[in-house]
C-alpha cells in the first residue's frame, strides 16, 4: 500500500461491503483467548478502514458529548469521555505496537498517513471550545467528587489547556497546525534511523575479521549474517546486542572504528534518511507551540507539569552529577591510555577504543571477564529470576500459555494471576533483535487496565533485541542485558498491577520524570546476592555462579561509571540546551549546535554522548521524552533512595514495605501527584546522595 492510497483515512472502506465485512477490527471484542488481538487474521489492508471506522465513530461520541443540552456534570462529560474512543484505541494499540516490533513497508506507508490524521483528530478534540466549557464548568465540590474524580477531571482540564484550549481560535487554528506537522516529522524520523540500522552490515569475512571475537558473539554474527540472506559467514550489525560486544571484543580497531562510525552517524549520512533537516524544524515548532502557549520555550512548557517542575530543577540535577562524573571520568581514561601504552601502542585512545580497553582493564582490576559471566545468565533464567522476585514481592504467579495469537513467532505468552489465584492480565515477551524492530527495548500496552467499562485486565508486552543464539542453542545475556530485562519487566510490572478506575490514570500513565521509577526500581533486585545465586546458574551444568564469580561481578557494579554518567547525562544536557534555545527559530545546524553545547560542558573526546541528536529518537521520533531525557537521573535518585526502604528493613523482599509499594506506586497509576505518590511509599522526599553513592561518585 502506498501513502497515497491511505492518505485520507476518512474515505475507508464503508461498513457492510465485502473488505469491511472480513475485517478483523469490526467485533466489538476479539473472539481470542484472553481477548487478545486477533494477530493472525490482521492484515495490512484492514488498518486503513479500520482507522476509517474508528474515526468516525469517535467524532460521533465526542459530538455527543459536547452538545449535550443538559448541564456538564462529571458523569455526561469526563466520565463520557473516558468511554468514548474505544475502537479507536482498539486499532491504534494494535497498529502502533507492530510498526515499532514488527515493521514493514506496508505499515510504514500507513504510518506516515495515519500519524498527521491522528494528530488532527486530537486537536479537533482538545481545541473543541464546547468540551472545554464544559470541563471548565464542573463543580467538583458541588458533585461531592471522590479523589479518583478529582485526579481525572484535573488531569483532563491540563490536558486541554497544554493542548491551547484557552487560546483564541487563530492561535489554535495554528497548534493545530503544529500538531499535525510535528506527526509526520516524528514519524519520519523514527522510520529513517530504522531506515539506517536496518541497510547497516559490517561483513566479517575470514579469521582475521573475527579476531577476539568469543564463541557467543560469534554465533550471535553467523545468527544475523543468516537473517540476511546468508551473502557472509558473520555481520555486525547496529543492533545494541550485537555492536557494543563487537566494540569490547574486536582485535581490529580499524573494524571497531567503522562500527562506531556507523553506530554514532544514524540519521547523519545524507540522502533520504537524514535527520538533520527535519529536526531543525521540529525544534523550531516545538518553540513557537510553546511560545503561543505563553510559555518562555518548549523545555518550560514540557517540564511546567512534570515532578521536576522546571528546567532549572532538571539541569541542577545534572550539574550535580555532571562534575563528579568528569573527574570519574577523566580518572578512567587515564587508566586505559596507561593500557594502551602497556601494549606497546602510542595512539591517543578515541571513543570507539573505550569499551575495548574497559573491557580490559576491568578483567586486570577485578579478575571479570564478559565470556566467564554470560553462561551463568541464559535469557530463560533471566526471564524466571524476574518472574520469582515478582512472586516474592508482590505474590504473582506466571503461566506460560501456548496456543494464543502471536504477531511474531518469538513472542512468547504468560497469564498473571495473584497470589489469591485472581487473573492480573497478560505479559508478552518479544525479546530477539530483527529488521523490523526498531532499536532499543520498551513495554507498551496492547490492552491497558481500568474499571469504568468493566473489569478490563492489560495487556502489557516488553520488547527487547537480544542477539539471539543459533539454533538449537540458548540465549546468552550479559550483565547489561539482564538489567535491560529485569527494566522493562518493571515497566511491565507498573502496567500489569495498574489499579484504577479511569483509562486515563491507567499504568504508566503518569509525569515522565516519574515513570522510569518502577522500572529502575526493579533492577535493585538483580544485583542482589539471593537472587542472582538462586538464577545465576551455568547454561551447561546448572551449577549456580561461584561465590567468588559473584563478588567480583558485584565488586565491579561501580566500574566505568564515569563513563557511564557522562555519555548519559551529556545526551540529557544537549537535549536540554536544545529546547531552551530558540535556535531553531532561524534555522539550526543541529549538529554544530551539538558539538558547541558538548564544548561548553569539556565533553571528553574519548566519550560520545549516549544518543547523539540525528538519531536519538526519545525526544525527536514524537516529543516523549523531548525536554526530558534527565527522567531517567531524576527517576534514579527516587529508584536509589527506594530500595533503601527495604534495605533499612534487613529484608530486601520486605512484605509491608512490598505491600506499600505496590499500592502507592506499581498499582496506583497516576492517581495521584508524583510527589505525593513517592512521599507516600517513603515517607518523605528523597536525597541525592543514594544515587551519588550507586554510581561511585561519592563515598
Amino acid at each position: 500500500m502506498t501513502a497515497d492510497t491511505a492518505r485520507d483515512l476518512t474515505e475507508g472502506t464503508e461498513p457492510g461491503s465485502a473488505t469491511a465485512a472480513a475485517n478483523p477490527f469490526d467485533a466489538s471484542d476479539w473472539a481470542t483467548p484472553f481477548g487478545l488481538p486477533d494477530f493472525e487474521a490482521i492484515r495490512p489492508e484492514h488498518y486503513v478502514p479500520a482507522f476509517a471506522h474508528a474515526l468516525k465513530a469517535h467524532e460521533a461520541e465526542i459530538a455527543a458529548i459536547a452538545g449535550n443540552e443538559a448541564a456538564p456534570t462529571f458523569a455526561n462529560t469526563v466520565a463520557a469521555m473516558e468511554r468514548a474512543g474505544a475502537a479507536l484505541d482498539r486499532v491504534a494499540n494494535v497498529f502502533f505496537n507492530l510498526t515499532g516490533s514488527n515493521t514493514s513497508p506496508e505499515l510504514q506507508a500507513i504510518e506516515r498517513a495515519v500519524a498527521p490524521q491522528l494528530a488532527r483528530h486530537s486537536s479537533a478534540i482538545t481545541l473543541n471550545p464546547e468540551l472545554w466549557a464544559r470541563l471548565s464548568a464542573i463543580d467538583a465540590d458541588a458533585e461531592a467528587l471522590g479523589a479518583e474524580e478529582r485526579r481525572v477531571l484535573d488531569r483532563y482540564r491540563v490536558r486541554f489547556q497544554r493542548s491551547g484550549a484557552g487560546l483564541a481560535p487563530e492561535a489554535k487554528a495554528r497548534i493545530a497546525e503544529i500538531a499535525i506537522r510535528l506527526a509526520e516529522l516524528g514519524t519520519q524520523f523514527g522510520q529513517n534511523v530504522l531506515a539506517d540500522e536496518r541497510d547497516f552490515v559490517l561483513p566479517l569475512d575470514g579469521e582475521d575479521d573475527l579476531a577476539g571475537l568469543p564463541p557467543f558473539l560469534r554465533d550471535a554474527a553467523a545468527e544475523a549474517a543468516g537473517e540476511r540472506g546468508g551473502q557472509h559467514s558473520h555481520v555486525i550489525t547496529l543492533s545494541r546486542s550485537l555492536i557494543e560486544p563487537f566494540l569490547v571484543f574486536s582485535m581490529r580497531r580499524d573494524l571497531r572504528a567503522l562500527a562506531y562510525a556507523a553506530w554514532t552517524r544514524r540519521g547523519e549520512n545524507g540522502g533520504a534518511t537524514d535527520n538533520r533537516a527535519i529536526i531543525a524544524e521540529i525544534v523550531r515548532l516545538r518553540a513557537e507551540r510553546a511560545r503561543l502557549l505563553g510559555f518562555d520555550s518548549f523545555a518550560h512548557l514540557k517540564l511546567d507539569d512534570t515532578m521536576a517542575g522546571s528546567p532549572d530543577a532538571a539541569m541542577e540535577l545534572l550539574r550535580n552529577v555532571w562534575k563528579p562524573a568528569l573527574q570519574r571520568a577523566a580518572e578512567e581514561r587515564e587508566g586505559l591510555q596507561a593500557l594502551v601504552r602497556a601494549e606497546g601502542h602510542d595512539f591517543a585512545l578515541e571513543a570507539h577504543d573505550w569499551r575495548h580497553y574497559s573491557e580490559k582493564l576491568r578483567r586486570a582490576e577485578h579478575d571479570l571477564d564478559e565470556t566467564e559471566i554470560k553462561p551463568y545468565l541464559p535469557l530463560e533464567g533471566m526471564i524466571r529470576a524476574a518472574f520469582d522476585t515478582a512472586s516474592k514481592l508482590f505474590g504473582l504467579t506466571f503461566e506460560e500459555v501456548r496456543d494464543v495469537p502471536r504477531y511474531h513467532p518469538d513472542v512468547r505468552t504468560w497469564l498473571v494471576r495473584n497470589a489469591d489465584g485472581s487473573e492480573v492480565g497478560l505479559f508478552l515477551g518479544d525479546y530477539f533483535a530483527r529488521p523490523s524492530k526498531r532499536s532499543g527495548a520498551w513495554m507498551s500496552a496492547f490492552r491497558s487496565q481500568e474499571r469504568l467499562n468493566g473489569d478490563i485486565k492489560p495487556i502489557i508486552v516488553n520488547v527487547m533485541n537480544f542477539a539471539r543464539a543459533p539454533r538449537g542453542e540458548p540465549t546468552l545475556l550479559s550483565f547489561d542485558d539482564a538489567r535491560t530485562l529485569f527494566h522493562e519487566f518493571g515497566h511491565g510490572l507498573h502496567g500489569l498491577l495498574s489499579d484504577v478506575t479511569y483509562p486515563l490514570l491507567s499504568g504508566t500513565a503518569v509525569s515522565r520524570d516519574f515513570v522510569e521509577l518502577p522500572s529502575q526500581l526493579y533492577e535493585h533486585w538483580l544485583q542482589q546476592p539471593e537472587v542472582l545465586r538462586a538464577h545465576a546458574r551455568h547454561v551447561r551444568t546448572g551449577e549456580p555462579m561461584p561465590d567468588a564469580l559473584l563478588e567480583r561481578l558485584l565488586a565491579a557494579a561501580t566500574f566505568n561509571q564515569g563513563f557511564a554518567t557522562v555519555e548519559y547525562a551529556a545526551s540529557a544536557i544537549v537535549d536540554m540546551t536544545l529546547h531552551l534555545s530558540a535556535a531553531g527559530e532561524d534555522g539550526l545546524d543541529v549538529v554544530a549546535f551539538e558539538a558547541d553545547a558538548l564544548r561548553r560542558i569539556a565533553m571528553p573526546a574519548e566519550i560520545a554522548a549516549r544518543h547523539r541528536a540525528p538519531h536519538f529518537a526519545h525526544i525527536f521520533s514524537g516529543d516523549g521524552y523531548a525536554a526530558g531525557y534527565y527522567s531517567y537521573l531524576w527517576s534514579e535518585v527516587l529508584d536509589a533512595d527506594a530500595f533503601d526502604a527495604f534495605r533499612e528493613t534487613g529484608d530486601i523482599f520486605h512484605p509491608e514495605t512490598a505491600q506499600r509499594l505496590r499500592r502507592t506506586i506499581y498499582g496506583a497509576g497516576n492517581l495521584r501527584d508524583p510527589r505525593e505518590a513517592y512521599t507516600a511509599f517513603r515517607g518523605r522526599l528523597p536525597s541525592i546522595a543514594p544515587l551519588l553513592k550507586k554510581r561511585g561518585l561519592a563515598a
